[in-house]
């Protein structure tokens, strides 16, 4: 896409926001400090966490390098957990544990796993041998599958931590790395989706702990909620659900072969594909007045490669090479965006859909998009229910853009957004021969 204006900021503007930045730093607001969590503690874990949305590509070197370089660099031990997949998990992992050894790790299998071993998951787990050994690792790493597999078999009958688990916690307090991917993913929350059905069935029925939702292990501050394969499973919808339903202020939701790398419990930056959204709903309302799952002024921010955030302030740092480029404030007189139409989504909750209303809407003229969450096939033949999902810019809404990637690449700030139920008329369609012949009886009864 070429920019109709090639430059819209100027060099004193850069010097200005460089000045302001570096007084910020150096004097941070009261209330930015009165928000910080206890990822300041002194007991807070030392480690790493790299979350990763699902369908990583081996060959894409800077997850796996970034994986390694947190877990101490080149030797590297690197306990794999195979716990989540099925089948054949032991073997499913061969290809991962070789690629973070091309990257420089001494990788190992830990076998604790629902098959393809030849011991139960709960005497593994309490092996004070095989226990000993992931607790001198530098480093793990949770392969996809069911998240419910991992926390079945770390955490006891009683929902306590098993010795496993706490080797687990050992590794990362003394500063190692905890990554996980997909189901891996999941579980670095203190709740997590257990097993979900698709994100609009959950906007029809809701959730509840103990059946969708369930424990997770609890890596990542209690306000945060962690989603995987967001964007290009529209899995957006389910997290904003849960977050409400268990009144978690914050989500992160990890788009796939993306990567949140997060240092000392709060520092946490975007590598990889794409892309993470940030989902806040601390000041989000439930509408009285309607029939169902009805939230209004969530606000979405959409970070990509290279940008990252503070998570104790949910200050959003653009990568360089935005900064250097584009700005798109649209409350400011010289706002020039590159879009000019209204947007209407027909599914939103279709792949990177909302990712690709977010960057369209903060460069555009017209401050507002529609998205709509229905069933086709219900509404092919009959009236069925649905969500409309209304994005709007605010006063805080603002973005910036580049090229300097290879594509299009915005980071958006600050979309809020309202969702509400509707009726979706049915049948959604009928073919053209059989509404002329319908038109034409009509016509005909009525000339009678």
């Amino acid at each position: 896409m070429e920019r109709k204006c090639a430059v819209r900021v100027t060099i004193a503007w850069f010097c200005l926001l460089a000045f302001f930045a570096a007084v910020d730093a150096a004097e941070p607001r009261a209330e930015e400090t009165a928000r910080t969590t206890v990822a300041e503690d002194s007991d807070a874990p030392k480690g790493s966490l790299v979350i990763i949305g699902g369908s990583e590509r081996f060959r894409d070197r800077e997850l796996w390098d970034t994986i390694v370089e947190l877990a101490g660099g080149d030797g590297a031990k690197i306990a794999v957990f195979p716990t989540a997949a099925s089948g054949q998990p032991i073997k499913s992992c061969a290809k991962l544990v070789q690629t973070l050894n091309r990257a420089g790790a001494e990788a190992f299998i830990v076998p604790v796993a629902w098959s393809e071993v030849d011991r139960d998951v709960q005497e593994a787990v309490f092996d004070p041998e095989l226990v000993d050994r992931v607790r001198a690792a530098t480093g793990v790493y949770f392969v996809g599958g069911a998240q419910g597999r991992i926390v079945d078999a770390l955490l006891d009958d009683d929902r306590e931590r098993t010795p496993m688990l706490d080797a687990i916690w050992d590794v990362y307090r003394r500063g190692g790395v905890i990554a996980g991917t997909s189901a891996g993913a999941a579980i670095m929350s203190h709740v997590m989706f257990r097993d979900a059905p698709p994100p609009l069935k959950i906007l029809q029925n809701g959730v509840s702990m103990g059946e969708e939702l369930d424990d997770g292990l609890g890596f990542l501050d209690k306000r945060w909620f962690v989603e995987q394969h967001c964007l290009v499973r529209g899995r957006f919808a389910r997290a904003l659900v849960a977050m409400h339903s268990q009144e978690i202020p914050f989500g992160i939701g990890v788009d796939e072969n993306t990567a949140l790398v997060v240092k000392r419990g709060y520092e946490a930056s975007v590598i990889g594909y794409k892309g993470v959204l940030i989902m806040d709903v601390s000041q989000a309302k439930r509408d009285p007045d309607m029939d169902g799952f009805a939230l209004k002024n969530v606000k979405l921010s959409y970070l990509d490669r290279g940008d990252s955030i503070d998570l104790r302030t949910r200050i959003v740092t653009p990568a360089e090479e935005k900064l250097d480029d584009i700005k798109l404030d649209p409350n400011a007189d010289d706002f020039d965006p590159y879009f000019d139409h209204r947007m209407f989504y027909t599914d939103i909750l279709g792949n990177a859909a909302v990712a690709d209303l977010l960057g369209r809407l903060i460069d555009n003229q017209e401050p507002e998009a529609i998205g709509l969450a229905f069933s086709g096939l219900d509404a092919k033949n009959r009236p069925s229910d649905g969500f409309e999902f209304r994005f709007y810019r605010g006063p805080d809404s603002k973005g910036w853009y580049t090229e300097e990637f290879g594509g299009e690449d915005y980071t958006v700030l600050d979309i809020h957004l309202d969702i509400r139920p509707i009726r979706i008329a049915g049948p959604l369609y009928e073919h053209r021969i059989a509404a002329e012949e319908k038109r034409r009886e009509t016509t005909e009864s009525t000339e009678d």
